[in-house]
């Protein structure tokens, strides 16, 4: 295990520290030794050996991606976390003990936790566990920082509990959360947006310094987008459709999608029409938008 370790790089970050606070500890490196270590002992104790496969470890220039043999147990590794007990059965028992014993590996059952609450305690990225393949477990283990919102929040919030910041890591990583999942951020003031594609909430972006990025998500307020397409209605006489979507697609929140940026027109022009303010003097395929006399 030593020389399979001394073969990984492990770079060293020194980064000066933003502000009054500090974001990484002098010294700190890509990966947490602890980490990797129990990260690898875990694949040797639990590989299915019947499937005559072999431990793989890859290493990208920043993430570590380790894989075993056999399906993961506990079935779900956020349960799993959550139970806070060991697992009820074993696929290498003796083996299992004998690491244990000899300090290779935590406490059975308690590992695969203590790897998320050192990583949060880094304010890095947690490990990803893939579980999907009934055949294999794939852990991913990240050596840099994804979203500097999320670390600057760890950091500022120590008292988070671990189910909210596995939640928050998954919302820096763009992957999709259950819906009661995201009403429980959105209680914290902890996210926004609208589901699935969740951001940092403003809240958050103040602590955080990112108030640019969350204008960019968020928008802006819907009477601005319609006081722009009047004027530049009254400043033009007319405006086609493809004009007023010009207009206002850079301003548009970043985190909508194309057909949810035409949806959001459609809804302006449509609020405007309906309130006597503009009318199309064109077709419903070629629409010329005047103001209304």
């Amino acid at each position: 295990m030593d020389r399979v370790y001394g073969k990984i790089r492990n770079l060293k970050y020194r980064l000066l520290p933003k502000g009054s606070g500090t974001l990484f500890p002098i010294g700190t490196t890509m990966y947490e030794e602890w980490v990797i270590r129990e990260a690898l002992h875990n694949c040797i104790a639990h590989q299915d050996y019947r499937l005559q496969g072999r431990i793989t470890i890859v290493e990208k220039p920043n993430e570590l991606i380790l894989t075993n043999l056999g399906s993961f147990i506990p079935m779900d590794v956020e349960k799993f976390i959550e139970s806070d007990a060991p697992p009820e059965r074993y696929r290498n028992r003796l083996l299992s003990d004998a690491m244990v014993n000899l300090n290779m590996i935590d406490t059975i059952g308690g590992g695969i936790k203590k790897m998320f609450n050192e990583q949060r305690k880094r304010f890095f990225p947690l490990p990803d566990y893939d579980v999907s393949d009934s055949q294999k477990v794939q852990v991913r283990l990240h050596g840099q920082i994804i979203d500097e919102n999320y670390s600057r929040l760890l950091m500022e919030n120590l008292d988070l509990d671990l189910k909210t910041v596995i939640l928050l890591d998954k919302v820096q990583k763009k992957h999709v959360i259950g819906r009661e999942d995201a009403q429980v951020l959105r209680r914290k003031n902890l996210v926004e947006g609208r589901y699935p594609s969740l951001f940092v909430s403003k809240t958050v972006a103040r602590i955080t310094g990112k108030k640019s990025d969350y204008t960019k998500n968020k928008g802006l307020d819907n009477e601005y987008y319609k006081n722009l397409i009047v004027k530049f209605i009254e400043q033009h006489r007319q405006a086609s459709r493809k004009e007023i979507d010009e207009l206002l697609w850079t301003k548009l929140p970043e985190i909508l999608t194309e057909k949810q940026k035409v949806n959001k027109v459609n809804n302006l022009l449509a609020v405007l029409s309906r309130k006597k303010v503009i009318f199309n003097a064109g077709t419903d395929n070629n629409p010329s938008w005047k103001i209304k006399t």
